[in-house]
């Protein structure tokens, strides 16, 4: 009876290690486990709170000195690649801590306009990314977005300023018609909702070809840091000689 009961403790005992091996190599592999979320969790916030204020530290070089549209392109990028890498709710966390500190830094009216359209460009771009949608779809919403904040903007410095500022883009619009049907011979004058309807093209017109520029740059710049958006389309490929 002793040899046996010595037996079996000694297969216990030789078959538990293997076991606690197998339990930890489990608790290594699984992303899921708690060990590696107490790791994340740090990577996350610093992360995170690094991108935030790159996107507010190039909004506010960008404001002070202007370099045209270099800078631009990079408004949205930081946003976008916190969703890349951490997901939705910490993409929308970034966009909010970069509004809070270019309210700090620059006042609350200017913040506003970074968080609109660009923290939410930014947030709706990493998720498209993200999920692989096709360049049309992501550059189409992106303009939208665009030519909403667009507005935003305006109707925000209307109501501060007290003058509707949209008039003076309208005459400006006009007169460009204007010489355009006089080189081309036209003696007919368009109507008010013609222009507007003119205006308001060419602003979302401008926010495609911005937002195709963007995604060139993050083309080229998320790749190299280990975060690649969807493959753009052949004739892009051909047009850039842009090598996988």
């Amino acid at each position: 009876m002793s040899d046996f009961l010595s037996a079996d403790s000694a297969s216990n005992s030789g078959s538990s290690p293997s076991k606690n091996n197998q339990g930890q190599a489990a608790d290594r592999t699984n992303p899921d486990s708690g060990t590696n979320a107490t790791t994340a969790a740090p990577l996350r916030l610093v992360e995170t709170a690094f991108l935030a204020s790159t996107a507010s530290l190039i909004w506010l070089v960008n404001y002070y000195f202007p370099l045209g549209p270099l800078l631009r392109v990079f408004f949205p990028v930081p946003i976008a690649l916190v969703y890349l890498r951490w997901g939705y709710r910490a993409s929308w966390m970034s966009a909010l801590v970069s509004g809070l500190l270019l309210s700090v830094l620059m006042g609350p009216t200017r913040s506003i306009l970074y968080v609109v359209p660009f923290g939410i460009m930014g947030v709706v771009l990493g998720g498209l990314w993200r999920h692989k949608a096709s360049w049309s779809v992501s550059i189409s919403l992106g303009a939208l977005i665009g030519a909403i904040g667009f507005f935003f903007k305006f109707w925000l410095l209307s109501a501060l300023v007290g003058q509707d500022l949209w008039v003076y883009v309208t005459v400006q619009v006009t007169e460009m018609v204007e010489w355009v049907f006089v080189k081309l011979g036209w003696l007919s004058v368009p109507s008010l909702s013609a222009i507007g309807a003119i205006a308001a093209g060419m602003i979302l017109v401008n926010n495609i070809i911005y937002l195709f520029v963007v995604h060139l740059v993050a083309l080229l710049l998320l790749d190299r840091l280990g975060n690649p958006i969807p493959r753009p389309p052949h004739w892009v490929q051909v047009l850039i000689d842009y090598e996988e």
